[in-house]
């Protein structure tokens, strides 16, 4: 019974000798790949804004505080764009953070770098699907009752599209991703 449950949800395996076909485009790798970077421009200020406003107190004082830190924020997104360029250069076939740290570091630099990614996925996941709901019930409050079926719904809407592959997901993430970016 799991297998055929499996396949319709999942697709059947693909072969090696098919996998070629399963490459990304530019256009459909950017939202896929950059997702981390993207879904964070989406909630980040709203959040910085947040905390200052109920630790300072200071309502719209907070907002002086906002420039720096955005300044902080581009300056640390422009370290991680050049750092992930030099490993694309200095690891052309692939490698990523676990890879790059085995190498370069051992087996226990780069068991830490596995578990923070794997961290930084899941709080990505939760945050990105929570704010979206949050976004969703603003603007139909009638849904507020639902927050949660919401949010269990679209992760596992987004689940089952990983497993898929990453063609798959790519097509239904990407056209989102682009309206947001547009906007």
């Amino acid at each position: 019974m799991a297998t055929p449950i499996k396949r319709l949800l999942i697709g059947r395996p693909i072969a090696s000798a098919e996998e070629h076909q399963h490459r990304l485009s530019k256009k459909v790798a950017l939202p896929v790949f950059a997702s981390d970077a993207i879904s964070s421009t989406a909630y980040a200020t709203e959040e910085i804004l947040r905390v200052f406003i109920v630790t300072a107190g200071a309502g719209l004082a907070a907002y002086s505080r906002l420039v720096p830190i955005s300044i902080m924020v581009l300056v640390l997104l422009g370290v991680v764009a050049i750092s992930y360029r030099q490993t694309i250069h200095a690891y052309p076939s692939g490698g990523g953070s676990y890879v790059v740290s085995r190498e370069n570091l051992g087996v226990r630099p780069a068991l830490v770098a596995g578990a923070s990614l794997l961290t930084d996925y899941i709080l990505t996941v939760a945050v990105s699907v929570a704010g979206g709901v949050a976004a969703i019930i603003s603007a139909f409050p009638s849904l507020g009752d639902y927050r949660v079926h919401l949010c269990v719904g679209f992760i596992v809407l987004m689940t089952v599209a990983n497993l898929r592959g990453l063609k798959e997901s790519g097509a239904l993430f990407a056209p989102p991703t682009y309206v947001y970016v547009v906007s």
